[in-house]
Order: C-alpha cells, then structure tokens, then sequence
C-alpha cells in the first residue's frame, strides 16, 4: 500500500508569541509553545470534492492559557506540485497543554487528472509534500516553516509483463481450441506521447499459431475499468498474419482518457481506497473461411490496487468495509450525495472552542510549497533549525503510499 505517515515533528518549532512583557521569554518566565505534529485524513468524498481533515497539535507548556492573536498557521497540500488542499487560521487561543487546530479543506477532485498525469510522466513517482507555516506580526512578518516530502512509486503497468503460455479458445461452433497460445505479453507506457487528456500505453503480445492454417488478426480492441467506470475503449486496425505452426508477436496500443480518473477517484475512496482495475481483450480473426471475435480471457490483465495516502486509513477509513457505496461509478444515482463520515478527535469539537471571540478560519485551493526535506533510510524524522526561523522536518520512506497489493 501507499502511505504517507502521521507527522512527527521531534525537534522543538518555536513560535514566537506577542504578550504583555514580552521579555519574560527571553528570561525563560513564559514557556514558548511549539508544533507536535500534524495529523491527515480524508474525511469524505463527493461526485465533485474531496474533503481534508488536518489536525495540528500544539503544546503551551505554561500554567494558564495564551492568546496568538497577531499569529496564523497556514496549512497545504501538494502532489508533484499540484496543489491538493489548503487552509489557514488565525487569531489563535491556546489552552495550557496540548491543543489540536482543525483544519477542513475541500479538493477539487477536477485535480486528480493532473496530478496522475505527473504521476506517469515521473515515471510512477510521486512526490508529497506537507507544509505548515506559523507567522507572527511580532516578529517583522517572518514565520517558521515545517515541511515533510515523501516520494512515492508504483509499478502498475509492470504487472503486465508475464511469460506464462496461455491458451485462447475461440468459444465457437466447429471451431477446435485452442486457437492460439499467447507465449509472452510486455507493457509499457507511452510517456513520449503522453498527454495531459490521455494515458497511452503499448502493449504486445507473443502469439502461436498450432493450427495447420493461417490466422489473420484483423483487429485487437480493448476495454479499460477502474471499479467498473470506463476510462479507456478503443481498436487497433493493424492486422497480422500467423501462419501455420509459426509466432508472432502482435502490437496495440491503448491508453486510458484522463478525464475519467475523477470519477474513479470518488469510487476508489468510497472503497476504502481500493481499486480493481481491469483490461478486458479481444481479437477479430479470420481462418478456416471464417471470421470471429475472440475473447482473450487469459490475458486480460487485473489488478487490485490499494493506497494508504495519509498512512492512517484504519482509524479513518472511508467506505464501509471496501464495499462501494450507491453510485459507486462516480455517477449520480439520483439521491442526494453526502460525504462519507469519519471519527473526529475528541480534543477539539468545533472551532469556537479554539479560537478567539474575533478569531477568524480561511481556505483557499491551493497553496504552493516553498520548503523541501529530505529521507533517509534510518526510519527516524528529525527536525532541524535553519537560519532565519525556517525548520525542516526529514522523515524517511515507510514503505510508499502508492505501493500495490500483491
């Protein structure tokens, strides 16, 4: 599975509070508060967004209560530098102890084509990003920053590849089977010709001929699902000829149409974030005389995929039980969509409790990263002050949220 574990901040983030005599932090009176992590989650999703639960715990460690009013924490989310989701607050009041900020952000699920599109083009390789940024006016409009990348990869168009000789039956009157063996099949993507509308793929096929008469392949199509919405369809019109007791390897190209991956991420989330995704093959062959459409059923390529984005599924999952929900094809089955619940903290009920009586809560769509990190293979994440009040948190690779389940 694919995951992008909860964020724990180890290193110390100041931030840096405007009081009433000030000074008393400089002579270690007043105990500055700092970053304890920050916590994501999907919180549901709808034909056309996706929403975003973001949690970030702060600890004032003093005896009573503080109040940030000329600070603000701003909160994004980002995928190959495609913007996923953000949020800002402001006017902050902080409780003794640990106090949880909620954030709640829609996506756009319209940005799930882009972001796939870098997805393939990185070769499956996805880069996340999270950054949290706290400013305060007391300190001259600077702010302190926390930033956590992860790189991601998958192999999907991988799984395709096998040298497992599989026998095609044509399923037909007065036809013997098997018609043909198909020895070997290869896939790659296309990325010189991909495009931000389309996926192409090539695939081909090492197809055996056992009869004592030649085949004519006059066509391939193709069909490709992801928990049952159409995102790819088409034919070749390249026709190969297989003579008797000879092999052939035989071409097609396919792609999926980007502009259906939205509907498929609504379906993949309504499943707990799972998907089946399917390519159903047939061939049109001429032999004997006789024309037929053959259904390859022994290479039709399925693989169930299953992605872990936040790292946290188990304890917000999203779906029940990775049982599509009505309209699970994306598409409207006439009731009136609401998003799927899940658990909230119990820390924080609603915003009155945490900000101020003029404490205000924003969001915008978007919102670009500025800071990077970098993983090592320790297992560990570390924060780090830099220069100017800037912190980088370094987390290593858990293991990928994108990986596929086997």
């Amino acid at each position: 599975m694919f995951g992008l574990g909860r964020l724990k901040l180890i290193g110390v983030v100041v931030l840096v509070l405007g009081v009433a005599g000030g000074g008393a932090f400089a002579l270690g009176v007043v105990g500055a508060p700092t970053v304890e992590s920050v916590d994501n989650h999907f919180a549901g999703v709808s034909n056309e967004t996706t929403t975003i639960h973001t949690n970030l715990t702060v600890n004032n460690p003093n005896p009573i209560g503080v109040r940030l009013g000329g600070t603000t924490v701003d909160y994004a989310v980002a995928m190959n530098g495609v913007p996923i989701a953000s949020g800002e607050k402001s006017g902050l009041a902080l409780e003794t102890g640990n106090t949880t900020l909620p954030f709640s952000t829609e996506m756009q699920n319209g940005q799930i084509p882009p972001w796939w599109h870098t997805h393939i083009e990185n070769g499956e390789t996805t880069e996340v990003t999270i950054d949290a940024d706290v400013s305060s006016s007391m300190l001259g409009g600077r702010s302190i920053s926390l930033t956590q990348d992860e790189t991601i990869e998958t192999d999907i168009i991988g799984q395709f590849n096998s040298t497992e000789t599989q026998p095609v039956n044509a399923s037909q009157p007065f036809v013997s089977d098997p018609v043909l063996y198909i020895n070997e099949t290869r896939g790659s993507w296309d990325r010189a010709n991909l495009t931000e509308a389309e996926t192409p793929m090539d695939l081909a096929f090492t197809v055996h001929n056992p009869k004592p008469y030649p085949y004519t392949v006059s066509k391939i199509g193709y069909e490709i699902t992801m928990n049952d919405v159409a995102v790819g369809e088409g034919e070749t019109e390249r026709g190969y000829t297989i003579g008797p007791g000879e092999t052939e390897t035989v071409e097609a190209g396919t792609a999926i149409q980007n502009g259906n991956l939205d509907r498929w991420w609504v379906t993949h989330l309504r499943r707990n974030q799972v998907t089946d995704l399917y390519i159903d093959f047939y061939l049109v062959l001429e032999g004997g005389g006789e024309q037929f459409r053959v259904d390859m059923d022994a290479i039709d390529y399925e693989k169930t995929i299953e992605t872990d984005i936040f790292g946290n599924k188990a304890q917000y999952p999203t779906g029940e039980n990775g049982t599509a929900a009505a309209g699970g094809d994306g598409t409207s089955d006439g009731e009136t969509e609401t998003p799927t619940p899940t658990p909230t903290p119990t820390e924080t009920a609603t915003d009155g409790g945490l900000l101020g009586d003029d404490g205000t809560e924003t969001q915008t769509e978007a919102a670009t990263p500025t800071e990077t990190a970098t993983q090592t293979d320790g297992g560990t994440q570390t924060a780090t002050q830099t220069d100017g009040g800037t912190e980088t948190a370094t987390q290593t690779d858990d293991g990928g949220i994108l990986a596929l389940s086997r």
